[in-house]
């Protein structure tokens, strides 16, 4: 069986293996470490390729022992093997869904780790609050699929967080996040209003990939203006000394990113430097999409007009997505996390066309 089926079409497992034991190859030659980083990027597109083909050999030989399993508890009208070809049939289902999930991100960056950025919009204290609101079920996400978060930058402010930069860390976050991108718009109660009385508030996420050396982003020294400040928050006295935070912006496009993480003005800069081909990466592919393809709602640019997502607390409770229309009334889990069908709604509605009935 060389073949699985996929959405979009099917994928040949034959091709895979024999790249995957190229790179096998290549990672047993002697001198495979002397350049590690090249290394490095080699064993982990190893991991990507075997992960593609070896669990649905896995699902396949898994199917095959429970209808083994079927066929003898059918021979011996045997009823007891029943709550164990339930239990078999429930892991399936979800090892099943979880791969086809995964099947649904084709394009050259969706393996890739992503860069999130989120902004509060007007609103002072309550939309701050938001910002952190967010980060928070980002955090809880990313710790579900056991990736690595680094906080790249942080401006606090009165009841929680201006702005929030940080890098996801593992296999295919930029594939799965990149759905998230757009305005996040909060319904509730305001704990900060005596009166109790209802709020929105909005913020912003930019999703963008963190692109690697296979693709090229162009940056002449011309197009960037590039400031310097002295870092805050976490970091110790130190880090307050020294003008070692880093700002850029992209004189074109307005586009702006900022780095503290490190004490060294020199590896904050080169961080900002990946962080802003990143987000000029994904700036440009948008309004090559756009014009491939006016009318597909999700490849407008983003901005305050372009609500993906409602969070509503009160006078009922509901997260809805304004695309795939998919909603859910359980709030309290999402916010702690669980924007999986989110996520894979997103993935489903990219591969149907856009078009939602």
């Amino acid at each position: 069986m060389g073949k699985y089926y996929k959405p979009g079409g099917d994928f040949d497992t034959v091709e895979l293996k024999n790249q995957a034991l190229e790179l096998e190859k290549e990672s047993g030659d002697p001198e495979f470490w002397n350049d590690r980083d090249n290394a490095e990027k080699k064993l982990a597109q190893l991991k990507r390729l075997k992960n593609k083909f070896e669990p649905w050999e896995t699902l396949i030989q898994d199917l095959e022992d429970l209808k083994a399993l079927y066929e003898l508890a059918n021979e011996e009208e045997d009823e007891s093997f029943e709550p164990e070809i339930l239990d078999q049939l429930k892991h399936i289902e979800e090892s099943y869904s979880r791969m086809n999930s995964l099947e649904l991100l084709s394009e050259e960056t969706d393996a890739l780790s992503a860069f999130i950025t989120i902004h509060s919009g007007a609103g002072g204290t309550e939309a701050c609050d938001w910002t952190s609101m967010l980060y928070r079920m980002y955090s809880r996400w990313i710790e579900r699929k056991e990736y690595k978060i680094t906080v790249m930058d942080t401006v606090e402010a009165e009841g929680g967080i201006k702005s929030i930069s940080f890098q996801v860390e593992g296999d295919y976050a930029y594939g799965y996040l990149k759905g998230e991108g757009g305005i996040h718009r909060l319904v509730r109660i305001s704990p900060f209003d005596s009166n109790a009385r209802r709020h929105t508030s909005f913020a912003s996420v930019y999703v963008s990939p963190v692109i690697d050396d296979t693709i090229v982003v162009d940056i002449k020294p011309d197009d960037i203006r590039v400031d310097t400040y002295r870092a805050s928050g976490a970091g110790g006295q130190h880090i307050n000394k020294t003008s070692s935070a880093v700002r850029m912006t992209h004189l074109e496009t307005g586009i702006v990113v900022q780095c503290q993480t490190q004490r060294s003005q020199l590896k904050n800069r080169d961080t900002a430097m990946k962080m802003l081909k990143s987000r000029l990466f994904e700036y440009y592919k948008q309004k090559q999409d756009e014009e491939q393809s006016q009318n597909a709602a999700e490849k407008k640019d983003i901005g305050w007009g372009s609500q993906i997502r409602s969070y509503v607390f009160h006078p009922y409770t509901m997260v809805k997505d304004l695309r795939t229309r998919h909603e859910t009334g359980n709030i309290q889990n999402v916010m702690d996390g669980d924007i999986d069908p989110f996520i894979d709604a997103y993935l489903k509605y990219l591969w149907s066309g856009n078009q939602i009935e």
